[in-house]
Formats: C-alpha cells, sequence, structure tokens
C-alpha cells in the first residue's frame, strides 16, 4: 500500500499516520519483549539469514535497540508512520521494515488503522540483503 504524500498530507492523512505509527511502535515494543500499554497489533517477525547466523549475544543486542528505538527522521520515516528504521550494532547497520498486510497477509491492508483487518510483518535485516 503506497504511503501518503507528504506534501499535500492533509489533516486525516495526518491523524493516520499518527495512529498508524502507534501502532507500528505498539507491535515492534511487543514482539521484541517491551510491555506495552494497550491493544497489541497482529503480525509476525522475520529475520534475513544475515540476521540469523549473528551471534545470541548480537542478536539479544540488536533486538533490544530495535525495540526501544525512536529516532524516527524524515530520512528513514518520510510519512510518519514508523515503519523504517536504522541501527547499528557492534559496527554492522542493520534495517527493520514494517509492512502492513490484509488478514491474510495475501495484499495491503485495506485500513492501515484497523486492527481488525491488518497484520503487521516486521523484516529485521541486513542491508545487504535488500
Amino acid at each position: 500500500m503506497p504511503s501518503p504524500d507528504p506534501v499535500t498530507a492533509d489533516s486525516s492523512t495526518k491523524e493516520t499516520a499518527k495512529i498508524v505509527a502507534a501502532q507500528n511502535d505498539a507491535f515492534r515494543k511487543a514482539s521484541l519483549g517491551l510491555a506495552v500499554d494497550g491493544a497489541i497489533p497482529s503480525g509476525q517477525v522475520v529475520m534475513t539469514q544475515g540476521i540469523v547466523q549473528q551471534t545470541d549475544a548480537f542478536k539479544h543486542t540488536l533486538f533490544a535497540a530495535i525495540a526501544a528505538y525512536d529516532t524516527f527522521n524524515e530520512e528513514s520515516d518520510p510519512y510518519g508512520w514508523h515503519e523504517m528504521g536504522v541501527i547499528e550494532i557492534a559496527g554492522e547497520t542493520v534495517w527493520f521494515k514494517l509492512d502492513l498486510y490484509d488478514s491474510d497477509y495475501h495484499y495491503g491492508s485495506p485500513d492501515p488503522t484497523n486492527l481488525e483487518v491488518t497484520r503487521r510483518v516486521m523484516t529485521i535485516l541486513l542491508p545487504s540483503e535488500y
């Protein structure tokens, strides 16, 4: 599902971005072990081989950093959905990306703000695997 154009975003688009960002934050935090208030969106976390092959200590540090991540900016999050982050762990750059699907994981969500019809997939990967 294409993200809204930030230049022409109206107030409803900005409100949607705030809702989706809060839901993405709750999913990301809860999926990686942090307590969150309110509903936890449904979804799954997947990792590429480059992440799977890292040491347990690296992954533990990485997951804690992703869960605590709050440095979203125009470059990595131009639409304000908190759907992409870049982290450096032990000299290794790692990306995480959230995608919003329908409840069957077949298509984009018909309404990203509606937890009943939206499932999240957070992919954790090395940039070289993109």
